[in-house]
């Protein structure tokens, strides 16, 4: 049945043919017109869009906020937009005011070109083009003369158009290729530009304005000739009553043309630069970054720049802790500014980080069972295989914890914590742990390392930070949505906590000032600076946010007076404040629990064991420290002198003096205690001293004294008071050295004042009133100490 029904009509058609010699000769007109529309087609083929026209790559904020825009040759800025991402509004005045029949016609409107003609007759002169907006696109894909054979060309090109994509392919490109004045092309750029919002969020009266400006762009702009603007968008307002209401219409009448001036967008200059690459394989890159957060910090650092010297420049990163994503990337600190080195982005740049390594390296000692957060250190002179570090103030504290020396950033201690764990060690971990640092070629780690003896980029240290917040988890900086999540352990969630947790209460467990969370509004912070001020650190830790920041000069100079806590530390905080949950950061520390391995429990100094576990008579201080795993390590070995830490000896109970049962004039009463390192006795207050130190020896006993431990400091005697006169300069005190040789060590107040061979002596040159206390110390441990006033 199919076959003869199908041959039926086969028949049925060649006899129509044959009957009507005239409707053949109409198909084979119609088939040879269609060949030669082919053969043309191919011939002259449609230039492709976006190739023939200049076309600009831009890079934009999250939010789709241009960062900054990399114009072609010919400095055309144009940012392609989706059209499901321009505001409805625009693209109905757009159809309505330029090409009502635009979703019928084959991309010619015979109507519109026969009034146009006729407009022309009568006038004598252009009045109405009659051009489509596929003719419209055509002229831009396809430049051509404004005459009668550009016009025919123009009608071709928009025929071939229309056979080639459709309605909506050819609205999308007059909405990202239409002039709209200057070097500005599509409604996304002009909306930028102008009026400092995407498209979609056009009003009515701001979607007519950009309706008619391709009429005439140089002449319609509304930042140089807002009145000529008004007057046009008027006409398309006029046009669209019918669509929007005539109440909408006259409301947006009322609104004045407003436009800002035209300026490139420049947001994360440098970051935009860093990924200006991916523009040769894409024309917009959605990057991480938060065009307001961005604009704050830009704006905080630009600040800042004023009141530092020349050539100094700031760099600044602002991380989200729960995606890793960047939020804001500041390179430099004004990129308008040459002489500040603008053009080099030191987020990347290599630097010695100074002491900001330290919280990793307690963290990693925790982890290691080395320290718990109490743990007793010494912060004073000393030598480590002829390493003797010294501190940023050029003065020591004597005995320290764990948390004291990482919040009062002291270098002595560090090293000690870096000699248990190893440097080898210790970088290894921190590159397991995200974070690589930089050796100078054929070097090895050694102890300097922890006081800036490598180098880092204020990237990778930010997000090895993070760790702090995301319980010791790192991540690497993501700048772009699509980037992975790189994440590697740095320490343990509970070595992650206590660091955190010494670093924002700013000292011990129970020593923190109440309300010392909310003073620094929930955010934790390390500085560090390196050797000669050439690098200011400072990295901020909260719930959300990580921060970091560096300052100095690009071309490694020094800085002198400008270091981490004085110039990089406020700017964290200041940052943190104007950020979205800055408020919500504070709340949370208040709240914040520690995991189940993080107990507290009452220790012994200087013992370093739990109160619980230690006789009373080895217990001089009681300190409230932070357990990882119940885990209450002893104190590190005396570095000076060996033997167990708790000792006994005998002393006479009626004159308190030391003897031993040989020479004793009564039975002795014997004493038990515990040593305190032998770098720490010097440091010890009078109260403390008489408990833990053996008190002097009985005249019966001379005998046992150990002659090789005498130190004295001669010249002046303890407590003496010496006068100034009033036109004297300076007061110079002599002191010698008696029972000690080789070279050692004179601290005034607690600073270095000289190191220097016995035999030499020291002449102190005192110009203030006060009184001054002098310690001496050889390299056994050795120590003298005398106190005087001048008055």
């Amino acid at each position: 049945m199919l076959r003869r029904h199908v041959r039926h009509h086969v028949i049925l058609g060649r006899a129509w043919v044959d009957a009507r010699p005239w409707r053949r000769r109409t198909c084979h007109t119609l088939l040879a017109l269609a060949l030669t529309v082919l053969l043309l087609d191919f011939l002259f083929p449609l230039p492709q869009p976006g190739r023939s026209a200049p076309a600009a790559t831009v890079v934009l904020a999250r939010d789709g906020t241009p960062l900054r825009a990399f114009p072609d040759k010919q400095h055309v800025w144009r940012h392609t937009v989706a059209l499901d991402d321009v505001s409805p509004l625009y693209l109905d005045a757009l159809i309505r005011y330029e090409d009502c029949a635009f979703w019928w016609h084959p991309g010619v409107n015979p109507y519109a070109l026969a009034r146009a003609a006729w407009q022309w007759l009568q006038a004598g002169r252009i009045v109405s083009g009659g051009s489509t907006l596929t003719m419209q696109v055509a002229r831009i894909i396809d430049p051509m003369p404004h005459t009668v054979p550009g016009k025919l060309r123009q009608i071709l090109r928009a025929l071939q158009l229309e056979l080639h994509y459709s309605k909506r392919d050819i609205l999308a490109l007059y909405v990202n290729y239409a002039p709209m004045g200057g070097v500005l092309e599509g409604v996304e750029a002009a909306s930028r530009a102008y009026l400092g919002k995407p498209s979609r969020r056009l009003t009515h009266a701001e979607a007519a304005t950009l309706t008619v400006l391709p009429q005439s762009p140089s002449l319609l702009r509304p930042d140089r000739y807002p009145a000529r603007a008004r007057a046009a968008r008027d006409k398309v307002l006029a046009r669209m009553a019918d669509d929007w209401g005539a109440e909408t219409c006259d409301d947006a009448r009322k609104e004045a043309v407003y436009a800002q001036t035209l300026r490139e967008p420049m947001l994360a200059p440098l970051l935009a630069q860093r990924l200006r690459p991916l523009t040769k394989t894409r024309r917009r890159i959605d990057t991480t970054i938060d065009a307001n957060i961005q604009t704050t910090v830009e704006m905080l650092l630009t600040d800042r720049a004023r009141a530092l010297p020349p050539r100094v420049s700031l760099a600044a990163l602002v991380i989200d802790n729960r995606t890793m994503e960047v939020l804001a990337y500041a390179g430099s600190a004004d990129f308008g500014d040459e002489q500040r080195f603008s053009h080099v982005d030191m987020v990347r740049a290599s630097r010695s980080p100074g002491s900001t390594l330290k919280p990793f390296l307690y963290g990693l000692a925790l982890d290691e069972g080395l320290i718990h957060s109490e743990s007793l250190l010494a912060d004073a002179p000393q030598s480590f295989s002829g390493y003797q570090p010294g501190n940023f103030q050029q003065s020591f504290h004597g005995a320290v914890s764990v948390s004291e020396a990482l919040v009062k950033s002291l270098n002595v201690p560090a090293v000690e914590v870096l000699e248990k764990l190893e440097p080898n060690r210790f970088v290894a971990q921190l590159r397991r742990g995200g974070l690589k640092l930089d050796l100078p070629r054929g070097a090895t780690p050694n102890l300097s390392v922890i006081l800036g003896g490598a180098g880092t980029s204020l990237e990778n240290l930010t997000g090895a930070y993070a760790a702090l917040a995301r319980n010791g988890l790192s991540g690497k900086p993501r700048l772009l949505p699509e980037q992975p999540l790189e994440e590697a352990r740095m320490m343990s969630e509970g070595a992650a906590f206590i660091v955190r947790d010494i670093l924002e209460s700013g000292g011990p467990v129970g020593r923190a000032t109440e309300g010392a969370a909310n003073s620094r509004q929930g955010i934790a912070w390390k500085t560090g600076t390196s050797f000669g001020f050439r690098d200011a650190w400072a990295v901020g830790v909260s719930d959300h946010y990580t921060i970091g920041i560096w300052v100095g000069r690009p071309d490694g100079t020094p800085n002198p007076g400008f270091f981490g806590a004085n110039v990089a530390a406020p700017l964290v905080v200041d940052i943190h404040a104007a950020l979205p949950q800055a408020q919500a950061d504070a709340d949370a520390a208040a709240q914040r629990t520690p995991p189940l391995n993080v107990t507290q429990a009452a220790i012994c100094w200087p013992l370093g064991l739990r109160a619980d576990a230690t006789d009373a008579a080895h217990c001089h201080l009681h300190r409230t420290a932070w357990l990882l795993n119940g885990l209450a390590p002893a104190t590190f070995a005396d570095r000076l002198r060996s033997g167990e830490p708790r000792i006994s000896y005998y002393i006479d109970p009626k004159s308190g003096q030391r003897v031993v049962p040989e020479c004793a004039k009564r039975p002795p009463q014997r004493i038990d205690s515990a040593r305190w390192p032998a770098a720490l006795e010097p440091w010890l207050d009078g109260g403390l001293r008489r408990k833990a130190l053996p008190p002097e020896w009985d005249a019966a006993c001379t005998s046992h004294r150990r002659a090789e431990t005498e130190i004295r400091i001669a010249g002046l005697t303890d407590g003496a008071v010496l006068k100034k006169a009033n036109n004297q300069d300076a007061l110079l005190v002599r002191l010698d050295v008696r029972g000690a040789q080789g070279d050692v060590i004179w601290l005034v107040n607690g600073r270095v004042a000289a190191r220097k061979a016995a035999s030499a002596g020291h002449v102190e040159a005192i110009r203030e009133p006060g009184r001054y206390d002098v310690t001496l110390l050889d390299g056994h441990g050795h120590f003298d100490r005398i106190s005087f006033s001048v008055r």
